[in-house]
């Protein structure tokens, strides 16, 4: 078992924060979106962030003019274009081009903004996105502090904020960025006098402070799946990947919650950042992290959760998802609605179904939450609080799956859950319905295929 779950974590760690944005681009304008407001928003977004980029001292790249244009105008495939070009010449994406390193600080910052947030509505159903983006900004009291994860979770939110540059009605940010400097140089210019930014030394510090960790568990051998860590002949450390960038971030997220203690705080999860479990409790689609770690998770804040998700994916996938349905009902909803386009007898959305960008979007936070109930499981005492938390875990695993059956993160995060609970033979069902869906043929579903072999063979030696 315990062989299996690590082999499980590796695989998950490749497809952690590429949840959304998989789909073709379309060519959309102003027009295309039906909802006046919800354009009026986007437009008053664009000019706000415009107008900080054309604020700041820092050289603009060569196609920035054109770029800006292009998103006043609502023209999708120039600002996707433009974008491309900008990003095969950053140094953060890996990339053909020459590095560019006008690609920095509050300009590029800008740049991104903006095409985050025209990404989200062209490829997701502008519907369902403008939802996700309200029902978040609304659930967050003003004054609060929020980390935005995922593309959706950052750009869409700042998108629909009244002022994310003013932090109204909070203040924005998201924590896959805060190792580098440049960004921590963009947002304390938003916000340096407002609340406390991480400034050079501290992003040393806890630089420093993850290498020596990173060290001290490489020697125990307790470094996580991902992790690389080097230790030369003179003792240095280096470390790199996905994973320690996320470590160093994490540490970073904990200096800005430790240093405004006056403040709320409020999460979008990408890869799920250690210090913080203990601390969180759901809060709609996304987390609040309370000043204190919780000794638990009450009766009343998972009744309210089950609840509130239960009513929520109602309208997208139909009303037929309860505490006794089984994975293998789920699996065959999956294959008649995902897999053969079959709407017969749904109640929920078609539209909905049909959007690659919008159910993975909301799959993923269903997943996260998920994730918070399987860690309070291990930390349980008791049958019987074992036994609640089983169950508030298994329902939410179960409804992120729905709403997207072949969501890596979904997928290898259940089948996870599954297997600690010796339910084999459901973890298998999950990841071959998985492994079916039409949105993951060819190389796109390589992962999930591997996994089944690896289910089927852990299955032969039982």
């Amino acid at each position: 078992m315990k062989t299996t779950s690590k082999f499980l974590g590796l695989m998950m760690l490749g497809a952690g924060l590429f949840i959304v944005g998989c789909t073709q681009k379309q060519s959309s304008t102003w027009q295309s979106i039906k909802n006046p407001e919800v354009t009026a928003q986007l437009k008053s977004f664009v000019a706000e962030k415009e107008a900080q980029a054309n604020a700041a001292t820092n050289e603009a790249p060569p196609g920035f003019s054109t770029f800006l244009a292009a998103a006043k105008r609502g023209d999708w495939p120039a600002v996707n274009r433009a974008f491309a070009d900008f990003r095969n010449h950053a140094g953060q994406y890996e990339h053909s081009g020459k590095t560019d390193e006008r690609l920095r600080g509050t300009k590029w910052q800008t740049i991104i903004e903006i095409w985050g947030a025209l990404d989200a509505f062209n490829e997701g159903d502008a519907q369902y996105i403008a939802a996700y983006g309200n029902d978040i900004v609304t659930s967050i009291p003003p004054g609060s502090i929020y980390f935005g994860g995922t593309d959706a979770g950052r750009f869409v939110i700042t998108a629909m904020q009244k002022s994310q540059v003013n932090g109204d009605p909070f203040y924005g940010l998201t924590q896959n960025a805060l190792a580098d400097g440049t960004y921590l140089d963009y947002v304390r210019g938003m916000y340096g006098d407002k609340i406390y930014i991480p400034t050079a030394e501290d992003s040393q510090k806890c630089f420093q402070e993850y290498q020596e960790d990173a060290r001290q568990r490489q020697q125990t051998h307790q470094l996580k799946p991902g992790e690389n860590v080097q230790v030369d002949s003179d003792g240095h450390v280096q470390v790199s990947g996905q994973v320690a960038v996320m470590g160093i971030n994490g540490l970073l997220a904990k200096v800005i919650f430790d240093q405004n203690s006056n403040r709320e705080f409020y999460v979008e999860e990408s890869f799920p950042l250690d210090w913080m479990y203990p601390y969180l409790e759901p809060h709609g689609l996304i987390f609040k992290i309370n000043r204190q770690p919780l000794t638990g998770l009450s009766d009343e804040i998972v009744e309210q959760d089950h609840d509130y998700w239960t009513k929520y994916v109602m309208p997208m996938i139909g009303d037929w998802l309860h505490d006794d349905t089984s994975v293998e009902e789920i699996a065959a909803f999956a294959q008649k609605t995902f897999g053969k386009q079959d709407f017969s007898g749904f109640t929920g959305d078609p539209r909905f179904i049909q959007n690659a960008y919008s159910h993975r979007t909301f799959s993923k936070e269903r997943s996260s939450i998920a994730g918070l109930y399987a860690w309070r499981l291990k930390q349980a005492a008791g049958a019987a609080e074992k036994e609640r938390l089983a169950r508030a875990t298994d329902f939410a695993f179960r409804q992120a799956w729905a709403l997207c059956p072949y969501s890596p993160e979904a997928v290898f995060r259940y089948v996870n859950f599954l297997l600690e609970q010796k339910r084999g033979a459901d973890a298998l069902l999950v990841a071959e319905t998985a492994a079916q869906m039409p949105a993951i043929k060819g190389g796109g579903g390589d992962q999930l295929r591997t996994l089944v072999e690896q289910l089927k063979k852990f299955q032969d030696r039982k």
